[in-house]
């Protein structure tokens, strides 16, 4: 289990015991989130006296919840097994400021609540308030939310991280994120250029809320040129991704006064339920199926049907059951889809404060808070609640059985990589049912479906096989970079039944997948390690013929362990060919069997490949570093050759001619290219590993990998040796004889010379 991976399901196994089936649930695994402690002294905050509980919880680890009554806030980690209270200290609030909370927010930095218009923010240590030195406003904030549903994994293509709240006002809109940054990202002004509003009509702020899509947030807008009777609610989406805001095909007229709360559903397409104090307004299909919820009575006032109360709160979870709680703690039930509730038998007083609270086993749990500050929560059996209303109003599920592979809740494929999932739909003869496959997000992956039939005792059963498919070829494009960023993103699916009924078992399945780089994924060359040697670093001189850009002096070179491991000795009268290969956090992949370069990241370039371009294939020239660093001035090394401009050599069509013997400085598992090194020296070679095909990931593959080169420096040939000593011998030879032929020619004439010029001298006299 990864640290990101928090949402398992726990499956029964298909065997009955006792007539009894084990039901499948989520269970949300996290790391324990510290609760505030209580501190002597400090006051409580609360909100308005007679005010209903407010409540806020982590969307991936609902064990982590505040609510705020009013006359406490309580905390818990462990959906109140336990809980702490939380106060603040003196002299910080008025009196009327602590007990005037509006909404609460819960997030890793601590609690955030908004008195008055102003946000506050109560840490582990502070009690802060929150203003123009967080870049918030100074007052006049409305609301603030957090996101609903848990998305661990989504892919990210232009910004580093996702917000964790939203703030707004009537004008403006401001995104938390963590470590307290705040960024206002539209005024209402903006919107109505964006939007082509006329600049004379008021356009307000209704609501923000977050989606069903990890990247995406919802505003919901009051829009009227006379403002005196009646107002139009729009609905734009904005995605933090791409920053784009999407304008929906929502509108609704409503009265002046009108409040609507929005609550949107876990779906693959945006699906919303809107209440105001009576009815609940559903929004299904991407807002294109809508209405009123319906009651057997009433028409969908609930209001009518629970003495009068008016609707407290709307709670789903992640199998599509919807719970609807007044404040007299009347509840009514439906599915996601469904276009009609029921009354639930009622399960307390209505003098009680309650509040509907999800356990991190996906199963609902009720929340008391008594007048006397006390706590109790309590089991909710929300399941066979439904069933004894639905079995006496014979409501019957239109299929038997939906069952599906769809293991996880997110998956990413990387290029060239697929995904095939199967569901399955069991039901009674001649009711014609079907399973719908719907999908939200860009057009980047290929769907494919394929059914299987069945009809046996009355029952058929259809099984359709999905596969998502990627069909882009990246190699030799104009714009490599441009087609990877057209084809990444994130798709969200739904897999359902074509029909469904308050009595069916687990009726949906959300997933998303992601087309992108994996940031889990990484390269490493095998027999390299970091422990199998001494760890220190050291330096070494590589001389200026060794190179690429021939300095006018050598370069001393400071081996850094930590980056490059350890050094692989190899005699340099063995080639040496790197294998590549691949893994994640949870280890070994595969074998890099595609292409890939190498290079000396210090400029070495005393190596070459066995490997000729003629023998390994060509037809035209190939791309070498030098023609490549020619063509790429100015770009630094690292960046001149790449999969975002490799070409092959393998057609005539591709490059042009050339002189095919030269080395062929390409790598891949199968053509036995390998490393070449020089014979009349050793040396010390720090290369990067970068992967060539531009067709085999998303990701920036690089790895580094050192080679130290030893041996001894052979001596000359034997025939070389001989005639040089011949050659020598001779010379000295030579100049023997001349020595002995000069030296003989100065001993004559100093002997003989001598006594002719004796003679002379005589007869002279």
């Amino acid at each position: 289990m990864t640290t990101n991976d928090v949402l398992k399901e726990v499956k029964g196994n298909p065997v009955a015991f006792q007539d009894c089936f084990i039901a499948n649930s989520l269970f949300l695994l996290t790391s324990p989130m510290l609760t505030i402690p209580e501190i002597p002294g400090f006051l409580p905050i609360s909100s308005p006296r007679g005010s209903q509980l407010i409540a806020n919880w982590a969307a991936c680890d609902p064990s982590f919840v505040v609510v705020v009554a009013d006359m406490e806030t309580f905390q818990t980690n462990d959906s109140f097994h336990t809980w702490t209270r939380i106060r603040v200290p003196p002299n910080i609030l008025t009196e009327d400021e602590r007990h005037n909370v509006s909404d609460v927010t819960l997030s890793r930095d601590g609690i955030f609540f908004l008195i008055n218009g102003i946000l506050y923010l109560k840490s582990y240590n502070t009690f802060t308030r929150l203003g123009s030195n967080a870049n918030l406003p100074d007052g006049g904030i409305i609301g603030i939310t957090s996101r609903r549903w848990c998305w661990i994994n989504y892919l990210l293509k232009d910004k580093e991280r996702r917000s964790d709240m939203a703030i707004w006002t009537e004008n403006e809109v401001y995104l938390g994120y963590t470590l307290l940054k705040f960024v206002k990202i539209v005024t209402t002004e903006k919107l109505k250029g964006l939007l082509n509003m006329s600049p004379t009509a008021t356009l307000t702020i209704h609501r923000v809320e977050y989606t069903g899509h990890p990247l995406e947030l919802a505003l919901l807008l009051n829009y009227c040129i006379i403002c005196n009777t009646s107002k139009t609610i729009y609905l734009v989406i904005y995605n933090e991704d791409t920053i784009q805001w999407v304008f929906q095909d929502f509108a609704l007229d409503v009265t002046i006064d009108t409040f609507l709360i929005p609550y949107f559903l876990y779906s693959a397409k945006p699906e919303l339920l809107l209440w105001d104090k009576h009815r609940i307004y559903y929004y299904y299909h991407n807002f294109t199926d809508t209405g009123v919820l319906q009651t057997t009575t009433e028409f969908g006032n609930l209001s009518r049907l629970s003495q009068n109360s008016i609707i407290h709160n709307v709670l789903m979870d992640y199998y599509g059951n919807i719970v609807v709680k007044m404040e007299n703690n009347v509840m009514f039930y439906f599915k996601l889809k469904v276009k009609d509730a029921i009354k639930l038998h009622l399960w307390t007083n209505s003098t009680v404060k309650s509040l509907v609270c999800f356990k991190p086993s996906g199963s609902m749990y009720l929340l008391y808070v008594f007048e006397n500050g006390k706590i109790y929560p309590e089991d909710y059996p929300l399941k066979l609640e439904a069933q004894s209303i639905t079995f006496k109003t014979k409501e019957k599920c239109p299929y038997m059985a939906f069952h599906n592979d769809i293991v996880h809740f997110s998956y990413l494929l990387d290029k060239g990589q697929n995904l095939s999932v199967w569901a399955q739909i069991v039901y009674p003869e001649n009711i014609g049912l079907y399973i719908i496959v719907e999908s939200y997000g860009p057009k980047i992956l290929e769907m494919k479906n394929k059914i299987h039939y069945e009809i046996a005792s009355g029952y058929c059963s259809k099984t359709m096989t999905i596969t998502f498919s990627q069909n882009i070829n990246y190699e030799a494009v104009d714009d490599y970079f441009k087609l990877q960023y057209e084809n990444t993103g994130l798709l969200l699916v739904h897999v359902r039944p074509s029909e469904l009924a308050k009595t069916c078992p687990i009726s949906q399945k959300v997933f998303q997948i992601s087309v992108g780089c994996d940031a889990s994924k990484f390269i490493a060359v095998k027999g390299f390690t970091k422990k199998e040697c001494l760890q220190h670093d050291f330096f070494y001189i590589i001389e200026q013929s060794y190179l690429r850009d021939r300095p006018s002096k050598p370069l001393r070179v400071k081996y850094n362990w930590d980056k490059y491991g350890c050094p692989l000795r190899v005699d340099f009268r063995e080639k040496f060919r790197p294998l590549v290969q691949l893994y994640n956090d949870n280890g070994y992949v595969e074998d890099v069997e595609v292409n890939f370069i190498v290079w000396e990241i210090h400029g070495r370039d005393d190596y070459s490949f066995n490997n000729t371009m003629k023998k390994s294939g060509c037809l035209n020239e190939a791309q070498t570093w030098n023609s490549m660093i020619e063509l790429n001035k100015h770009l630094p090394l690292e960046e001149v050759w790449g999969p975002e401009n490799y070409k092959h050599c393998f057609s005539y069509a591709i490059g042009k001619p050339g002189d095919l013997s030269q080395p062929y400085e390409i790598i891949n598992k199968s053509n036995y290219n390998h490393l070449v090194w020089p014979l009349d020296h050793s040396g010390m070679y720090v290369f990067r590993v970068k992967i060539l095909d531009p067709n085999y990931s998303f990701c920036n593959l690089t790895t580094i990998f050192a080679i130290e080169t030893f041996g001894v420096i052979p001596s000359p040939n034997a025939y070389t040796v001989a005639a040089f000593l011949f050659l020598l011998m001779l010379l000295f030879l030579s100049i023997l004889i001349l020595s002995y032929f000069h030296y003989m020619r100065i001993y004559r004439k100093q002997i003989y010379e001598p006594l002719h010029k004796s003679e002379r001298r005589k007869k002279k006299n």
